[in-house]
């Protein structure tokens, strides 16, 4: 392999039923970045059938490059067509680099990419950046060993250079719609020998029965402190007071007290609200790791020495059961 045939940057540009995932756009702003820093291009990927329309925002966001790759087989999404199709990009373009959103498609489609063309995959990538020196290694950077350090990982040897990432963790450009770039139709050769192993039979999707927490400008978050379902009803009418949504962290989830779909931190959901108020959570590395780069934390805690306080804007040392229905009385009193 010679490593200097490849260059640019390759984003993934997960859509589903022709709509682009915000994964996507988070993905090209950064992959933007890092082509500004080696003067790269960067290149997304648009797989799926009556997709085009969708290339002008591609480019809005950050793409000087669009392949569209647009056939029946990539209607819905199946591992082995989309592998096929990402591969024969690999080998016909030879990317430096390619970025994947680590969503329930992009965790399934990364690593049998990086399998099939034998090389490395960094998975939940935190941090993504290019050294300052004369080499411009590509340095992935994820939590190891459970939350409690941070490890940088290197892909010297093989290309592409492959990391997934998860929504909300990088900032998506805001849309130039007179960026220019150019769109290319792009044909692969499927092989149906391996496609026709597996058949779709039915599409079930799932209602959503609350809003998406990663997508909420305001968090309302509590942690062991709240105690119990009670203790979050009064998280519930601080939230609606702010015009927000209630979070929780992973204990209140392993206790059953909330959803999965509400966890925030490294096996949750990054979330980067404007406001995050953080209520009864101690601040374990590992919770904060997804929520850190909120605009404005607020921490409501007993414990005067808890860790999340070191990363707080604002903090109340107190008891949230006393001082969040104080919050909303207060809130509800200014608003009349």
């Amino acid at each position: 392999m010679e490593l200097s045939e490849y260059k640019d940057i390759y984003v993934f540009a997960e859509q589903r039923e022709g709509k682009l995932q915000s994964v996507a756009l988070e993905l090209l702003g950064k992959a933007r970045e890092l082509a500004d820093a080696t003067g790269e291009k960067v290149v997304a990927m648009l797989l799926g059938k009556n997709i085009k329309h969708i290339a002008a925002d591609l480019i809005a966001h950050g793409a000087d490059r669009v392949l569209a790759v647009d056939n029946d087989l990539l209607e819905h999404y199946m591992t082995e067509p989309y592998t096929q199709a990402i591969t024969q990009i690999i080998g016909e373009f030879k990317p430096a680099i390619m970025l994947i959103g680590a969503t329930t498609i992009g965790r399934d489609l990364g690593p049998r990419v990086s399998a099939r063309n034998r090389t490395g995959l960094t998975a939940d990538a935190t941090k993504l950046e290019i050294s300052d020196d004369d080499a411009h290694e590509f340095r992935m950077t994820r939590p190891a060993f459970g939350g409690n350090l941070m490890a940088t990982i290197l892909c010297k040897n093989h290309r592409p250079q492959m990391s997934t990432v998860r929504p909300g963790v990088m900032q998506k450009l805001q849309a130039d719609a007179s960026r220019q770039g150019e769109v290319i139709d792009y044909a692969v050769d499927f092989d149906r020998t391996k496609i026709d192993r597996v058949r779709l039979l039915k599409t079930v999707k799932e209602e959503k029965a609350t809003a998406d927490i990663s997508e909420a400008k305001v968090l309302v978050s509590g942690g062991r402190g709240v105690g119990n379902k009670e203790g979050f009803e009064k998280l519930e009418a601080l939230a609606r007071e702010l015009g927000g949504e209630v979070a929780s962290s992973r204990a209140m989830v392993d206790a059953g007290v909330m959803e999965p779909s509400r966890q925030v931190g490294q096996t949750g959901k990054t979330v980067r609200p404007a406001l995050y108020m953080a209520c009864g959570i101690s601040g374990a590395i590992q919770h904060l790791a997804g929520m850190e780069e909120s605009e404005l934390i607020i921490a409501i805690n007993k414990d005067k020495y808890a860790p999340i306080f070191s990363v707080a804007d604002l903090g109340i040392v107190g008891d949230l059961h006393k001082i969040v229905p104080l919050l909303t009385e207060r809130l509800k009193s200014i608003q009349r």
